[in-house]
């Protein structure tokens, strides 16, 4: 998304990551909220936080939020970093755009619940444990179980639960 003087700048990102282009129109965000998995915007980033802010329901709901500048040289995960943000930014990075992530587990090089669910295709069932999880992966190796069943699992509210799609049999 980029105001019309910017839209080489747009299209060039666009093309990058296979997206598409919008042109910048009163309510535009809020038209395209709950559309889009994940939102590219060539603006400054308060533009961005005052439209998007009356929309924000939570990071499960959200769409991902990048910010990037019209001159491409930052590129800047506002929401989702954990939920395709951060993702999306590295992709940026491939044009020479530098990436500012401040999502605490990547920027310490730890996992986080959502990577790892991420990585092993699982779904997190009760996501309110994510950031008691996650505070701990930041200070320590939390050990990954897998428990198969048919099984009844009792767990503390700091304990993140992951489901497969289907059992394997």
């Amino acid at each position: 998304m980029t105001f019309e003087r910017n839209l080489d700048v747009a299209n060039k990102l666009a093309d990058h990551i296979e997206a598409d282009v919008i042109i910048y129109k009163k309510d535009i965000f809020r038209d395209i909220f709950e559309e889009y998995q994940a939102i590219v915007a060539v603006f400054a980033t308060g533009i961005v936080v005052r439209e998007i802010a009356p929309l924000i329901v939570d990071k499960w709901e959200d769409p991902a939020i990048v910010v990037v500048d019209s001159n491409l040289n930052f590129a800047i995960p506002l929401l989702g970093g954990h939920h395709g943000a951060n993702e999306l930014v590295r992709k940026i990075s491939e044009i020479g755009v530098v990436p500012v992530i401040t999502t605490a587990t990547e920027v310490h090089n730890r996992n986080s619940v959502e990577g790892i669910a991420a990585k092993l295709g699982y779904d997190i069932v009760n996501k309110e444990s994510t950031r008691d999880v996650n505070c701990a992966l930041l200070d320590q190796d939390v050990e990954v179980l897998e428990i198969k069943g048919p099984k009844i699992v009792i767990v503390d509210s700091d304990v993140s639960v992951l489901k497969k799609e289907k059992a394997e049999h």
